[in-house]
């Protein structure tokens, strides 16, 4: 491995570490019901709805094959199968796999 490699695995880690014992430490601190509270759920929410965005709008790799109208449709049933499994993640996540890797390589 290169030198750069390991230093990124290094820096990251560190950043996902840090993050998550600062959340431990200030979570006996921090309400569920106060605004602080709120605002961080809220901005999580947002960065991962802009990430799934991005990803459907502007893929890179594999799914830059497919075209938008498979990958519209795609999270459209996987929203779908989300609602009907009670919002629960496995099945709409193994279903929209399943469901891009039929659709790609039929339209």
């Amino acid at each position: 491995m290169s030198t750069s490699i390991v230093l990124a695995i290094l820096v990251t880690s560190l950043a996902t570490f840090l993050s998550r014992f600062l959340g431990a430490v200030s979570s006996e601190v921090i309400k569920e019901t106060s605004k602080i509270f709120k605002w961080f759920n809220c901005l999580a929410y947002a960065t991962l709805a802009a990430l799934i965005a991005r990803t459907i709008i502007f893929p890179v790799g594999v799914m830059d094959d497919s075209s938008y109208l498979v990958r519209f449709v795609v999270v459209l049933l996987s929203l779908i199968v989300f609602f009907i499994f009670k919002k629960n993640y496995v099945y709409p996540t193994i279903f929209s796999a399943i469901s891009m890797a039929i659709l790609v390589n039929y339209f």
